[in-house]
């Protein structure tokens, strides 16, 4: 084990020598927003369903405020012809991908499609290895703005940090010649070290197995060969993945990602049932915070109003597309408190910079209980100096919580119910004031300090003082902390401000 850790990591670090701070196509310079058929409907996939939905991003606001990508996943294909070239299953796309991508394109959002980086992909169609030139020219023909490439099927060319690069690198060099901007999303779960190359060659990677619709119960096939999930040598099949475990998955490295290179926590899950609403805030709340893309998981044609008024939570979203583009990090975790009957309970603090001078703060009680959670100005901004040396530490903060002005029901079962176009949102929203990016984008909101980006001022924290706050168990307390004097110290910083 230790030779091969040795070897690994000299891998690593010859990967990393002499390349640029993030993939070089210009695109996903914030995380990509958007919306996948996977975790809702697997195969069950068509053209009509894709219109629909694209629709429907429309029709209920979402679009308005940032989802662009409408994404097929798996099961489209149907072999290849005499030339090597991949077909289209035209049962399910009886008009073929261009004229459903034109479609979408119609509506201004972006299309999305999915592949492997195997001779199959993941529900045994068609994969990729070996024909990445004359895929990536059908994705540029079928006018593809996003591309989901999977890990199924390798044909052993895995193992290390070397191969898995060459085989996913071999395709980001395809797309690339086509001429066409495709942003790149590696699905390799998390295996041979993706967290330290894939911002080399693609715009996001996978840090896990596949999540699945629950907050915290643990499940073998997303298992790992130490107890710890956070090992870089644990080991994920690939499925039934908690948003607990990601989060512990991902703690350790929740840094890398930054502008044009994210990492993928996987689609959201909020509105597929499996969770509470609670836990359904913290899941979209984390995920943001940590800027992952951002692609619903559900069937927007049964989508829940209370999951409607999570998705479009504007002060969540700015969050997401902050302009600093820095994840969060935990920076405090306590597996002190009371266990559920699997054994699972702890709380973390997770915090991190945002434009501006701001910084976004998240209690999370996974624990059996709800709890009084105390988080110090010492630990918020442990990242800028250890023990209050950061001058953060020493300012007085305003607190927002960005959860106050959560979208009433009502209005959410109107746009569910009555709306069929983007007129009709535009009418239902009207006399509620919501945000709208293509009106005003996060980045001039946030410069704006509109107010609805910024959430509702509930508390403030003295100078060297903390937060008390009781969170209930399972859920997220989710604040931007302002400093009460508008300006804060500076910050120490390993990248420019590119945005």
């Amino acid at each position: 084990m230790w030779k091969t850790a040795q070897s690994s990591i000299f891998i690593l670090l010859s990967l990393a020598a002499g390349t640029s701070r993030a993939v070089n196509n210009g695109l996903a310079r914030t995380p990509p927003l958007g919306w996948n058929n996977w975790n809702s409907l697997g195969c069950d996939v068509s053209a009509d369903l894709l219109l629909d939905t694209a629709s429907r991003l429309v029709s209920f606001g979402l679009m308005d405020v940032g989802y662009q990508y409408t994404v097929l996943d798996d099961c489209w294909s149907d072999g290849r012809d005499e030339n090597g070239r991949i077909k289209v299953d035209l049962k399910r796309f009886p008009d073929g991908m261009a004229a459903v991508s034109a479609r979408i394109h119609d509506h201004g959002l972006l299309f999305g499609m999915y592949s492997s980086a195997g001779h199959m992909t993941c529900a045994r169609g068609e994969g990729s290895l070996d024909h990445e030139a004359e895929d990536a020219r059908s994705f540029a023909e079928f006018s593809v703005d996003y591309l989901k490439y999977d890990n199924c099927y390798s044909k052993g060319r895995a193992g290390s940090a070397q191969t898995t690069f060459a085989r996913y690198e071999t395709m980001a060099q395809a797309l690339n010649e086509t001429g066409r901007p495709i942003v790149y999303s590696l699905c390799n779960w998390g295996e041979d070290f993706v967290m330290s190359w894939g911002v080399s060659i693609a715009n996001s990677w996978r840090i896990s197995g596949d999540i699945y619709d629950s907050f915290s119960r643990p499940d073998d096939r997303c298992s790992c060969t130490e107890n710890d999930p956070s090992s870089p040598w644990c080991v994920s099949p690939g499925a039934h993945c908690s948003v607990l475990t990601i989060l512990n998955k991902i703690a350790p490295y929740a840094d890398r990602g930054q502008p044009g290179g994210w990492q993928d926590l996987d689609a959201l899950e909020i509105g597929l049932g499996g969770m509470t609403d609670e836990e359904y805030i913290a899941h979209f709340s984390l995920w943001a915070a940590l800027k992952s893309p951002l692609l619903i998981g559900a069937d927007l044609r049964k989508l829940s109003p209370e999951a409607l008024t999570i998705l479009n939570n504007p002060a969540i979203l700015a969050i997401s597309q902050d302009p600093l583009g820095v994840p969060a990090t935990r920076v405090e975790r306590n597996t002190s408190v009371p266990k559920d009957r699997y054994g699972i309970g702890e709380t973390h603090i997770w915090s991190g910079p945002l434009a501006g001078g701001d910084q976004v703060l998240i209690l999370l009680n996974a624990a059996n209980t709800d709890l009084e959670m105390v988080a110090y100005l010492e630990d918020i901004f442990a990242g800028q100096g250890p023990s209050c040396s950061a001058p953060q530490c020493n300012e007085d903060w305003l607190v927002h919580d960005l959860w106050a002005q959560r979208m009433d029901n009502n209005v959410a079962s109107e746009l569910l119910q009555k709306s069929t176009s983007r007129e009709d949102a535009a009418r239902i929203l009207k006399g509620t004031n919501h945000y709208n990016v293509s009106s005003l984008s996060y980045k001039k909101g946030l410069e704006k300090l509109d107010k609805r980006l910024l959430g509702t001022e509930v508390d403030e924290i003295a100078a060297r003082g903390a937060l008390k706050v009781m969170v209930k168990r399972h859920t997220a307390k989710v604040f931007r902390l302002r400093p009460k004097l508008g300006v804060a110290g500076k910050r120490y910083s390993l990248f420019k401000d590119e945005l």
